[in-house]
């Protein structure tokens, strides 16, 4: 008698298992909590998955906007493979500007831009000592992220939205990146802009000063 209780004992612990294993998920998604320089670009590198399925995984998440700290969904390359049968082109860095139209295509996005600048450009980071003791945050209050710009109102008013080119650092997107003027400096006076870039204040500090070119989109 004990044996046989022993047996069904086992049988129902075994199918108890078995249970378990069919109601697990068989794809899991992990997240990556973003770091200096990281794009879906490197990311579809490191984890061997498809850029446009990270892109489709991370619907309200900017190509042009990843900086350091955000949660970027990586998803399993089971689920991956689920979700289309058919590959769709990889999005590569790009830049073309059509003047005859005032359009400019930068990441495959196309932009209408009202007038074409250019700027001296700087860099700086979330460090205190680089905010005026404000805190990492911009003029409104807003905490510093990849796409803010300090600008001097008076040449570019607050708020209007522009596509950087011309620039070259680690930090930021490669050809174009769009971004707001939501911040100001008192040496950022004329044609001159202040970029925010994610990471440690010698990791900014490598920007130095550029001339980049400004298209204020519509």
């Amino acid at each position: 008698m004990k044996n046989k209780f022993r047996t069904i004992k086992t049988l129902a612990a075994v199918m108890g298992i078995s249970a378990l294993l069919h109601t697990a998920p068989a794809f899991a998604d992990s997240v990556h909590i973003a770091k200096e320089g990281n794009t879906f670009y490197t990311l579809s590198q490191q984890y061997n998955v498809g850029v446009n399925d990270l892109m489709k995984a991370n619907p309200n998440v900017a190509a042009l906007n990843i900086y350091d700290g955000l949660k970027i969904t990586i998803p399993s390359k089971m689920q991956a493979e689920s979700v289309a049968t058919t590959e769709t082109p990889v999005l590569t860095p790009s830049l073309n500007v059509t003047p005859e139209s005032k359009t400019v295509e930068a990441w495959g996005k196309s932009f209408n831009y009202e007038k074409s600048i250019q700027v001296k450009a700087s860099a700086y980071s979330s460090a205190a000592s680089e905010n005026g003791g404000w805190g990492a945050v911009d003029y409104f209050g807003n905490p510093l992220k990849l796409g803010t710009i300090a600008v001097d109102p008076s040449v570019i008013p607050l708020g209007t939205k522009v596509l950087v080119t011309g620039h070259s650092h680690a930090g930021l997107p490669k050809e174009a990146f769009l971004a707001t003027a939501t911040d100001m400096g008192s040496a950022i006076k004329g044609n001159r802009i202040d970029i925010f870039i994610p990471g440690s204040q010698s990791f900014v500090a490598d920007f130095g000063y550029q001339y980049v070119q400004l298209y204020i989109v519509k």
